[in-house]
């Protein structure tokens, strides 16, 4: 596969959820076995505990259950959610899951996260969906601490507990990569809510990603706006964000032979989203198309300088579309 020097590949793994069309281990092995072959580097998973519309129109596998499945089956994908939806979990748990996982599969774990949406989780997890932001936070702060440390005490304003250790630590030192989704996007649309005040989401980015990973659906321009408040939050953290933070760009893709219209990819979108063809025209198809993904998201490392306050981040990855889409072309 051709790309960009600096700019790897991943893509979506096959995990939705269909009834009796979801599809199994051993598929998801194939596809996992011909992207590899293809040069993708690695493959991720959605997380949702129920069907969340008006976004989606179907749930995933479990994240934590399939990866460590997966794991044991390949030798050189890197495999991780994206994103998790940390606030609902429990962080001591999910950081011996996590450093196990890392360890098991020999250092190829990706920690995605975000601050989940949807209430109805929230509230079949009994965790305030209001406090989302702030818990979440203080989960990022207790990996960290668990993964590289011994005999930790945290004292937060959700999660206390003293002295504590996992074993095993991670493979990755200081621990594996924590990749954000998070930013500008139309709120209205996708989640029927009101646009959220993004500081504290910007800040957190700034404060502890590897990887920031910009909603699908973010405009260019709204991208650089994230991106340049990223910088300025950064530095109040003692980071150099274009040195610190990576991008990592997501989208979903279906791949039209020539002569065919957007209109054929619209029933295979149907079956996991609950927006319309109208829709992912609008606010995915347009905004790259014809473009440079790198230079369509932000202004590269080394390009536009001048023109901008900050450099734009290097480009991590970019993956794409799911078995139902591409099967073809991993087949």
């Amino acid at each position: 596969m051709a790309k960009a020097k600096g700019t790897s590949f991943g893509l979506r793994l096959p995990t939705f959820v269909l009834g009796d069309e979801t599809d199994g281990l051993d598929t998801i092995v194939n596809y996992l076995e011909r992207a590899e072959q293809l040069g993708f580097e690695s493959a991720f998973t959605i997380d949702h505990f129920v069907i969340t519309p008006p976004a989606y129109a179907c749930t995933w596998l479990e994240p934590m259950v399939l990866l460590t499945a997966i794991a044991s089956r390949t030798r050189k994908m890197r495999v991780g959610p994206l994103v998790m939806v940390l606030p609902i979990r429990n962080p001591m748990y999910l950081a011996k899951q996590t450093a196990t996982l890392d360890f098991l599969c020999g250092g190829r774990f990706i920690m995605g996260i975000g601050v989940g949406w949807n209430q109805e989780e929230f509230e079949l997890m009994e965790v305030p969906w209001t406090e989302r932001g702030k818990r979440t936070t203080e989960c990022l702060q207790i990996l960290k601490e668990l993964w590289t440390a011994n005999n930790v005490t945290y004292q937060g304003k959700f999660y206390r507990f003293e002295n504590l250790s996992i074993e095993p630590k991670p493979t990755q030192k200081p621990h594996p990569p924590i990749w954000i989704g998070g930013g500008s996007q139309p709120f209205e649309l996708i989640y029927g809510q009101k646009t959220p005040d993004l500081g504290p989401v910007l800040r957190r980015i700034a404060r502890f990603a590897d990887v920031w990973v910009p909603h699908s659906s973010v405009t260019a321009e709204g991208a650089r706006e994230d991106w340049d408040r990223i910088c300025t939050y950064a530095t109040e953290y003692g980071r150099d964000a274009p040195r610190d933070i990576q991008l990592a760009y997501s989208n979903f893709v279906y791949v039209l032979q020539k002569g065919e219209a957007p209109e054929k990819a619209a029933p295979y979108f149907s079956r996991f989203s609950g927006m319309n063809l109208e829709y992912w025209q609008q606010h995915y198809f347009s905004r790259f198309s014809g473009m440079n993904l790198e230079s369509a998201a932000l202004p590269a490392r080394n390009s536009r300088r001048n023109q901008q306050p900050h450099p734009g981040p290097h480009l991590r990855s970019g993956w794409h579309g799911s078995y139902h889409t591409e099967s073809s072309q991993l087949r």
